[in-house]
């Protein structure tokens, strides 16, 4: 059985087949179109899926759609009245597109589909409800027969937060939480007060946190939500916009916080980290409650994680350390383009009723190292560098370790470009830029001259697994970048009583261990665990790396920079290389010095994309 996942219309668009239960392949609309966050039908993600399935478009015995709008546009229409008069003016604006396009989504996904070849027939379209579609994406592709699922995310139809239970192939929804008490547009509200994108820069802000105390937490609790010890919560709507407005918050919420929203190009203040260290507080305290409350109404020994929230892999960390679950798993496109994935799995898993195999009992999950994208074979590459006008080298597989740690122990930022694609959200050491972490600069250098984004925001280590224990306060696999932990207490560096005294964005520069470019400046860490079994080359890399430094630990960080989509193609790495200051690309076997690329070629990247 073929089944089709598809997330569109909102934003991180994506596609994922299903063959057999198996996923093929999954990819998001982004990484094609080079338009971030990109939310339009996925047809360059759906047309890859098939191509990797080997399968046209009508030989799909099923298309699953992750989400029913039919829910939403009640929701939607529900609010305004209960809200009436007030938001007329947002209700105005929504209504043409809703009765135009989206009201009728069956028939736009019909015409969609059909421009994906002959044979899409619209009986097979099926739509599953938005957190159903996260919690099966979380539970069906995790390594557990049995585990509690946690979703929450912003609002899906009406479900904000959800809690189930799944044991095999059957997933039961126990709770939920309805808009508009959500954690994730709490999260949102305050990204946007704090002057970054809503549904972008959220995870700037969990960045930011560690700078600031969080001294206003009791402004959250007193005045904003109510939360219960089960987890469970409710918002003041008085001091937000969202639900009628153009904004997220209001002018009560500004008096609250006695400061109107920041513009996008204000310096950060003290005060702005310190909101960012309480928000982030609130969640972190709301995440552990409904996790306790779960483990006790479930007796679950595992916890499968998904939707936006998810992605908080400092949240992830605290509910992990919490020791109410055994184990945690989160699914790796956490976000709405995870939701192509868990549309297809309910699909074949719910609809269609087919058994769940569990990896052979082997511990490992289904998202293959969540390796699911495009991949090109070393002549492709060779051929599209080539047209480019790269200038590069063949070398065969040793050698090109070899000169890849040469450059990265002389202090060069690499591009990273092997195998498949990532599916979600991370780089995960396919479409990277990777440094040595040893380097005191490095941060400041890659936040700067590499990625042109602000100099505050941390960056994640890829470190071996067998080797994470000796370098991290984790010994579980961590594979996704989705748990934070600290550095070990003895790799950190002692802190003189000026530099204790530091706060705010003068704590950057300190170095704090040995591999100051990927400790935040509260000694933690976003770490990814590196597996021989999920991705070979880059284990050998780092395995080359820690025997010529004694270090098993790299930066890895997204191959791209500051509002673009990670790279997909050649021809995308290759531009990212010429447009920005990393000195190496290392692409298939093909080695590309920047000094060695005709200066005609050079491009100026530093402002070709929007803040992200």
């Amino acid at each position: 059985m073929r089944i089709l996942g598809i997330s569109a219309f909102y934003h991180d668009s994506a596609a994922c087949l299903l063959a057999d239960g198996r996923i093929v392949a999954a990819a998001q609309e982004e990484r094609f179109t080079r338009k971030k966050h990109d939310a339009s039908f996925p047809h360059h993600a759906a047309r890859y899926c098939l191509e990797a399935g080997r399968v046209g478009i009508g030989e799909i015995d099923y298309v699953a759609f992750y989400d029913k709008p039919f829910l939403k546009f009640e929701r939607l229409l529900e609010t305004y009245l209960a809200f009436a008069p007030r938001g007329f003016r947002s209700f105005r604006m929504a209504m043409p597109l809703w009765l135009k396009e989206k009201l009728f989504q069956k028939i736009v996904l019909r015409d969609e589909l059909k421009k994906l070849g002959p044979g899409a027939d619209v009986e097979r379209l099926l739509f599953a409800e938005h957190h159903q579609s996260h919690a099966a994406s979380a539970f069906f592709a995790s390594p557990f027969a049995e585990a509690a699922v946690l979703t929450m995310d912003g609002v899906g139809e009406w479900t904000t937060t959800s809690a189930g239970i799944g044991r095999a192939g059957h997933l039961e929804i126990l709770k939920e939480l309805h808009f508009p008490h959500s954690l994730g547009l709490l999260y949102s509200a305050l990204t946007y007060h704090l002057g970054f994108k809503v549904n972008s820069g959220e995870y700037k802000v969990m960045g930011l946190a560690p700078y600031g105390e969080p001294k206003h937490v009791d402004l959250f609790f007193d005045h904003l939500m109510d939360l219960k010890p089960d987890g469970t919560f409710r918002l003041d709507m008085d001091y937000f916009d969202y639900c009628t407005g153009l904004t997220m918050t209001n002018g009560a919420f500004d008096a609250l916080f006695g400061a109107a929203p920041r513009k996008p190009n204000e310096l950060l203040s003290q005060w702005h980290m310190d909101i960012a260290a309480s928000l982030q507080k609130v969640t972190e305290e709301a995440m552990l409650r409904l996790a306790r409350s779960l483990a006790r109404e479930t007796g679950a020994k595992n916890l499968c994680l998904a939707g936006g929230v998810a992605l908080n892999c400092v949240g992830n960390g605290k509910v992990l350390r919490d020791g109410q679950f055994e184990r945690i798993w989160i699914q790796p496109a956490a976000g709405d383009a995870g939701g192509a994935v868990g549309a297809a799995l309910a699909a074949y898993h719910l609809y269609a009723g087919k058994p769940r195999k569990v990896n052979g009992g082997n511990g490992a999950d289904a998202m293959a190292g969540s390796y699911l994208g495009p991949s090109f074979a070393q002549d492709e590459i060779e051929q599209r560098l080539a047209a480019a006008g790269a200038a590069f080298e063949r070398c065969e597989d040793d050698a090109l370790i070899a000169r890849t740690v040469d450059g990265l122990v002389a202090g060069n930022a690499v591009g990273w470009f092997q195998g498949r694609m990532e599916f979600g959200p991370r780089a995960l050491g396919a479409r990277s830029i990777i440094a040595d972490p040893r380097s005191p600069e490095m941060q400041k250098t890659l936040n700067l001259r590499v990625k042109y984004r602000e100099s505050f925001r941390p960056f994640a280590p890829a470190v071996l697994r067998e080797d994470v224990a000796d370098w991290f306060e984790l010994d579980e696999d961590s594979p996704y970048m989705l748990l934070v932990a600290d550095v070990v207490k003895r790799r950190r560096r002692q802190m003189t009583n000026e530099e204790q005294s530091l706060f705010g964005i003068d704590k950057l520069n300190v170095p704090r261990s040995d591999i100051p470019a990927v400790t935040h400046v509260d000694y933690s860490a976003r770490v990814q665990t590196v597996h021989r079994g999920t991705n070979e080359r880059f284990h050998d890399l780092l395995t080359a790396f820690k025997a010529r430094t004694g270090c098993p630990v790299l930066v890895n960080t997204s191959f791209n920079v500051r509002g673009e989509p990670i790279v997909c193609t050649p021809e995308d790495a290759f531009r990212c290389f010429m447009g920005s200051e990393i000195e190496l690309l290392v692409a298939g076997n093909c080695v590309l010095r920047k000094e060695q690329q005709d200066p005609r070629l050079k491009l100026d990247y530093k402002d070709a994309f929007e803040l992200d």
